[in-house]
């Protein structure tokens, strides 16, 4: 079996670290986004008490009746915003949706930026106004911490250590509060039907705040499974398709599942935040000259960060 390295990095030593700390830090993430595409970050800037705060919220989010939540389900926002019921988002290749619930918020952009007329608002549970305050607080702090993660992998790349900041400053990103809800039933499943099927994800990276119980597994490259297991408030971090698509696969969009738990689990919920960092969608995806060459010839074709994502929301089901 392969070599799974999962570095448990300090994002503290990149920002205020001196010159060979923050390169042993890039060369790190940049080692471990080549050969899995998974690290897992420290000192990040979200306390404990902010994590359990928004667990708290989150909680009581989904235990709303469902009648409540359906009404903030909005036809023609593609599950970008707002709630997205039960059996409504497909991995890429399966036919089965997957046994999940979430609910989506995006970028608020304050700076008088065109993209403000671009994105669509933020959904609001009138019943629960904390979840509104602290799911914005979490947003703002996982996309500093993403804009720190991405200065380390352009240093990495050998470009300017600036590179990604324009492009994602206003980006569409996401950040997605999930519920795996209980399986009451495990005989009435069908045989493929799990919390997450093997998929990819499609942003430049993802930063995903602990989850409440096990069940995240990446694919190795020599085709096992592997649990990734986070320690404590640890952010899992890993590369999406668009990172993979402008570094020509050098960095690497590994697939990644949530499986069922056993048998005697299966009653219990499961919760996880991801934030999905992405650009703003006029963001060129073109691979980079400098990851192209005879031995790694070009793989993609020339597509911007918006077309992309319309193409991949198509496949999964949330845009017809």
């Amino acid at each position: 079996m392969s070599t799974v390295n999962i570095p448990r990095l300090d994002l503290n030593t990149y920002i205020n670290g001196n010159a060979n700390e923050r390169k042993a830090f890039s060369d790190s993430i940049g080692d471990a986004f080549n050969q899995t595409g998974f690290v897992t970050i420290t000192n990040h800037g979200l306390s404990k008490e902010l994590i359990d705060k928004l667990y708290t919220q989150v909680k009581a989010l989904f235990a709303l009746p469902e009648n409540v939540k359906q009404k903030y389900e909005i036809p023609g926002l593609a599950g970008q915003r707002g709630y997205t019921g039960k059996n409504k988002e497909t991995a890429k290749g399966f036919k089965v949706p997957d046994l999940k619930e979430f609910w989506q918020i995006g970028q608020t952009v304050t700076d008088g930026g065109p993209e403000k007329d671009i994105y669509p608002d933020n959904v609001m549970v009138a019943e629960q106004p904390e979840f509104n305050t602290t799911t914005l607080e979490v947003y703002k702090k996982l996309e500093a911490a993403g804009k720190h993660l991405l200065r380390a992998i352009a240093v990495y790349l050998q470009l300017d250590e600036n590179y990604f900041d324009d492009k994602v400053h206003n980006g569409n990103s996401i950040l997605r509060t999930l519920h795996y809800f209980p399986i009451e039933n495990p005989d009435a499943l069908p045989d493929d039907a799990v919390r997450a099927g093997a998929h990819e994800d499609i942003n430049l990276i993802t930063l995903l705040i602990g989850a409440s119980a096990d069940g995240l597994e990446l694919l190795t490259r020599d085709n096992t499974w592997f649990p990734v297991t986070a320690f404590g408030e640890d952010l899992v971090v890993n590369v999406g398709d668009m990172l993979q698509r402008l570094t020509n696969n050098k960095l690497k969009s590994t697939t990644h599942r949530v499986v069922n738990p056993p048998r005697e689990q299966m009653k219990n919920s499961r919760f996880s935040v991801p934030f999905f960092l992405h650009p703003k969608t006029d963001m060129d995806l073109t691979s980079l000259p400098s990851t192209i060459d005879e031995e790694h010839p070009k793989l993609y074709t020339d597509i911007t960060a918006g077309e992309y994502l319309d193409e991949r929301l198509r496949e999964i089901g949330l845009k017809k």
